[in-house]
Order: C-alpha cells, then structure tokens, then sequence
C-alpha cells in the first residue's frame, strides 16, 4: 500500500482518521470504483485547471463530468483544462492520472462540486493507481476547509 507523502502528511496534521483501501491497478476512476466495489459517486477525483493566475483543482465526484463552463460563469475566471505533463510537475510525489483531491496539500486554489458535501463516506486516490483513501465525510470537508462549494459537474 502506498501513499504520497504529501497526502499521509496532511491527513497526520489535521488529525484525520483514514484507512488505506488497496485495488487492482485501474488508469480510470469508474474501474477504480468496480475494482473496489465502491459507488463511483463517492469518490472525490481531481480534474486540474488553468488560467493567467495559474494552477487550480476542481474536485468532483467520479461518476461525473467537470462542466468547464460552469465553473468559469461561477467563479468569472477563463480556466482551461490542463496538461497532463503540468499535473505531473504539480503533484511529483503521485503516479500520472492519481492524483489526490486535495488541492490544499499542494498549495492550489481549490473548488468543490456540491455533490460531495452529503456523503457519510468519501474515497480518493492515495497517489498510485492501486490504492484508495477513505475518509469519513465530515473529515473530507475538514482536509477541504475554506475551498469554494458550487455546482460544477454533470453526469451526461
């Protein structure tokens, strides 16, 4: 079982109970969640963003799209989806594609969907394609504490 750094080290200082949740090796949130028999709508996947003011992540539920659109009328800013190689210089202590939702470990400005906000139970990568992290929900938004909330998915 393997964990970034980053992540183990913020969950250690905002005191958050966790437990490591190991999977066959998957590259996509929804054979994550089959592999690890988890309802894709609780687990928190990043999407990263950019504009002239830099690096940003959008948390949302798996089982959804970032609806870019939305997000830019919400916040009035012209983000653009990032590269796949400005992820990998962004998070250096996790896999390509594994990367946790916790734009705060990492310094980024970070945004939440609304859907996440009820759920008793949240699982997100741990920063490898074979392990999840699981937290209560109520700790999730403790790790998410003063991020922006708003409606900046669908699951079309």
């Amino acid at each position: 079982m393997v964990i970034s750094a980053t992540i183990e080290r913020y969950l250690i200082q905002h005191r958050v109970d966790y437990e490591l949740i190991p999977h066959p090796t998957t590259y996509s949130s929804h054979d994550t969640a089959k592999a690890a028999h988890i309802a894709d709508d609780h687990i928190a996947k990043a999407v990263i963003v950019k504009d002239e003011q830099g690096y940003a992540m959008v948390v949302i539920p798996a089982s959804h799209w970032l609806k870019l659109e939305a997000l830019q009328q919400e916040v009035d800013r012209d983000f653009v989806l990032a590269a796949e190689s400005d992820a990998t210089k962004l998070f250096p202590d996790c896999a390509p594609g594994a990367i946790p939702p916790l734009g705060p470990a990492y310094d980024l400005e970070t945004f939440m969907d609304e859907r996440l906000a009820s759920l008793a139970n949240v699982y997100f990568e741990a920063g490898d394609h074979e392990d999840l992290v699981h937290v209560n929900g109520d700790a999730f938004h403790t790790l998410l504490k003063g991020v922006r909330h708003g409606h900046f998915s669908h699951d079309d």
